[in-house]
């Protein structure tokens, strides 16, 4: 059984290490913020691979990742990226991130 906040600490240790990559270079930081982010989403129980109901109300984090993960594996997959939309990726990420950082462990 993990420790409680052990998680947290693990996750701000790694987007602390991400964040210089990110104002360095943002495009190839991306697919790492990602990868970050979704697990952290995954540990609090996201479903994010679930087909979207358009009746019901997706929670706001599942929503912002889904929006940086689409642009991140545009990017990924080599394809052509606006700058403006890697910081759309980059600043869900970062919504997401925070929305989850002040969680409570459960």
């Amino acid at each position: 059984m993990r420790e409680p906040g052990l998680d947290r600490h693990e996750w701000q240790t790694e987007w602390e290490a991400l964040e210089e990559d990110l104002h360095a270079s943002p495009l190839e930081a991306l697919p790492e913020l990602h990868d970050l982010v979704e697990r952290m989403l995954l540990a609090r129980g996201f479903a994010l691979n679930d087909a979207v109901d358009e009746g019901a109300a997706e929670p706001d984090v599942v929503v912002a990742f889904r929006t940086g993960r689409e642009i991140a594996e545009r990017a990924d997959r080599g394809d052509n990226v606006d700058p403006g939309d890697v910081g759309e990726a980059v600043h869900a990420f970062t919504e997401v991130y925070e929305q989850l950082i002040d969680r409570p462990d459960n």
